[in-house]
């Protein structure tokens, strides 16, 4: 069948409605607060031939990756040919597709009338997967198996009927079965939510219909993004920007990227990044690309369907054995550490390409702080919380203060969901004044949270960012704060390495963190008297 254009915005509304229904089943019967407060998951509809198609307002780190997991698991570990309607794959192997051993991805074909016509996909990070450190969090990991346990590529449920083995064998090995196997059947349950959906839209159109659809769609996407860079400037564009450090070395590591636009076609050159790091901050290319392919769109002056459509017109070349193509056995666990600042590096070039367009450095990480409270029955509960902070001025905006932003899409938990759940008390969490970037716009303000020990032992991990680097500005515009982690203890304070294990608390002990502000952007003295005046009023000068 031929279908015009309103059949096609029909279907694909209809594919981002399945993906979004996914993500409401997920919120709704998930347990762990990471999973159903922190909202740290995402879902997506792929073509028949695993390519991203449709997505829901989640995660561009998760959706950006996606499909090229699912591509992986097609080309190299699975018969597409033997997957059956009713079977589900199951990794979370960084080394077979996955990010991270938290981020657990679950795919299911979909058919009509015997046709494959889609798989569904949705990923969820796992309060805690094993490992050295609890949440699987570990910031001082040297390799992928103090991390936790490894799924490879593997049938969960086939034939409609669940591994039971399999389903033991992971309950056995992390610290809070409960709640991870209740989020992974809400994953599970999100697919068979989306195949519904799905099937009902093929009953109208048929399978023939559905896969027009989704090559016209990926084209269509294909066909915007090129218009979109053929109206940005050709040329060569750098830019680099550094990490603290990996948690183990102590030394800084580079993120080095050179942006090409050549018509209507990018190249971004990856080689001058660092070597992979002995820590756990290391990326495949899967998770690397994620930065890559979203700092791009988000440069695009048109909305356009996110798909894999976006992703033809850009090519990547990286280095083997750099951090942002790892190779095994190299640690993954805080690989978000890289794609964050591979964004603000991307931002960076494209600034020189779209000067109107690409603000100043967000914070360009995610603290990830992760308690294990250990009570006097010796019963344990984990929180594993991902604070953020000030988005970096835009050219003529300033910058949201506290704000999930770039490869984050999060939310915070509640300190009602905290304090009722385990024995943290959330004691201050407020907006850190002057944290943002001085300029004629001003950088968002970081945050700053304490938490309390209210039993009388607790583990606390630390993975954050931001220390030593800050966020920077742009036009002239300052730079962002640095951050700070603090224990204090007797009302003395003292730092905590931003990477850190295995810090041990006790009862009274508060934990306190100021994440960075985000970068100025153009001369602080063009800035606004009422912009001034308004900053003073709220405090946040």
């Amino acid at each position: 069948m031929t279908l015009g254009p309103i059949e096609i915005e029909v279907i694909r509304n209809a594919l981002t409605a399945a993906a979004a229904e996914m993500d409401v089943t997920i919120w709704r019967t998930s347990r762990s607060t990471v999973v159903r407060e922190l909202l740290d998951y995402s879902t997506a509809v792929f073509d028949a031939e695993g390519n991203n198609l449709a997505q829901s307002a989640r995660i561009p780190q998760h959706l950006n990756s996606m499909g090229a997991a699912l591509r992986t698991l097609l080309d190299r570990f699975v018969d597409a040919a033997t997957w059956a309607e009713d079977d589900v794959v199951v990794t979370n192997d960084p080394y077979c597709g996955a990010q991270h051993l938290n981020d657990v991805l679950v795919f299911k074909p979909v058919f009509h009338d015997g046709v494959r016509i889609a798989y569904v996909g949705a990923l969820c990070h796992h309060i805690d997967m094993g490992g050295m450190a609890p949440g699987s969090y570990a910031a001082t990991a040297t390799e992928v198996f103090q991390e936790g346990v490894r799924i490879p590529p593997l049938k969960l449920i086939e034939k409609g009927i669940l591994n039971q083995a399999v389903w033991a064998m992971i309950g056995q090995n992390v610290r809070k079965p409960v709640l991870m196997l209740g989020d992974l059947q809400s994953q599970l349950a999100s697919l068979d939510v989306a195949a519904v959906s799905i099937k009902r839209l093929a009953a109208r159109y048929g399978s023939a219909g559905i896969l027009e659809a989704s090559a016209r769609i990926l084209d269509m996407s294909e066909a915007a993004m090129r218009a979109a860079i053929r109206a940005m400037p050709d040329g060569r564009y750098e830019f680099e920007d550094f990490l603290d450090e990996d948690g183990v070395s102590g030394e800084p590591v580079r993120l080095h990227a050179v942006l090409t636009i050549t018509g209507d076609e990018i190249s971004v050159d990856l080689t001058g990044c660092a070597d992979q790091q002995r820590g756990p901050i290391n990326c495949t290319p899967a998770m690397s690309n994620c930065a890559v392919f979203y700092s791009v769109i988000a440069a695009t002056d048109g909305a356009m369907p996110a798909n894999a459509g976006c992703y033809r017109p850009i090519s990547i070349i990286h280095r083997e054995g750099s951090v942002t193509n790892c190779q095994a056995p190299a640690s993954v666990a805080h690989r978000v550490a890289v794609s964050h600042r591979l964004a603000n590096v991307m931002f960076g070039c494209l600034h020189q390409a779209v000067p109107d367009r690409m603000p100043a450095a967000y914070y360009g990480g995610s603290y990830v702080a992760t308690f294990q409270t250990i009570a006097e029955d010796n019963h344990r509960e984990v929180l594993v919380e991902i604070e953020i902070g000030g988005t970096g001025a835009a050219p003529a905006k300033d910058g949201v203060n506290a704000w999930s932003f770039g490869m984050h899409n999060n939310s915070n938990i509640p300190v009602e969901m905290i304090e009722s759940g385990m024995p943290l008390t959330i004691t201050r969490y407020g907006l850190i004044p002057g944290s943002g970037g001085a300029g004629r716009y001003r950088g968002g303000l970081g945050l700053y949270r304490e938490w309390r020990v209210e039993c009388p032992s607790a583990v606390f991990t630390a993975n954050m960012d931001r220390f030593r680097f800050a966020p920077y500005g742009l036009a002239g515009g300052g730079p962002g704060s640095l951050g700070k982690l603090l224990r204090i203890r007797d009302g003395v304070a003292t730092p905590i390495a931003p990477k850190s294990d295995g810090v041990m608390l006790k009862r009274g002990d508060i934990v306190r963190l100021e994440t960075s502000g985000g970068g100025g952007f153009g001369d602080a003295g063009q800035r606004a008297p009422d912009a001034v005046a308004r900053d003073n009023a709220l405090g946040y000068a």
